[in-house]
């Protein structure tokens, strides 16, 4: 019988790591450090907050859950409609009820409680 045809797979004392790819040692993988969040959305659980999006949308709700990638669930959420020919913010709102925002695309997260509307200290008055 030849020493080809037993068992499966490489020969004895070949280097090929038993669980295919390239094997090595995961080392490096180990020490690489934990991407933290510079943002600490604990003290915004359950209470609401205002959340403005890449391709302009805004909405509003109340903070469920988070990760470190800013991927947030929002309960209870309205988003502000736009006017269609100048895309400017209206009043009015549509519900979206339970939601989860992709982390990528949020660009600026504020708190409800706690801020008043201003009136634009750079426009000329009339």
């Amino acid at each position: 019988m030849s020493e080809r045809g037993r068992g499966r797979g490489a020969p004895r004392g070949s280097r090929g790591g038993g669980r295919g790819g390239r094997g090595g040692s995961t080392f490096a993988q180990d020490t690489k450090p934990k991407k933290e969040s510079i943002l600490d959305l604990s003290k915004y659980m359950d209470k609401k907050i205002r959340v403005k999006f890449n391709g302009g949308r805004e909405v509003i709700g109340s903070l469920k859950g988070h990760d470190p990638l800013l991927n947030l669930v929002l309960d209870d959420t309205e988003e502000f409609l736009r006017d269609p020919d100048d895309n400017r913010l209206l009043n009015d709102t549509r519900s979206l009820g339970l939601i989860v925002c992709r982390g990528p695309a949020v660009i600026l997260i504020s708190p409800v409680e706690g801020t008043e509307e201003i009136d634009n200290p750079f426009v000329q008055q009339e």
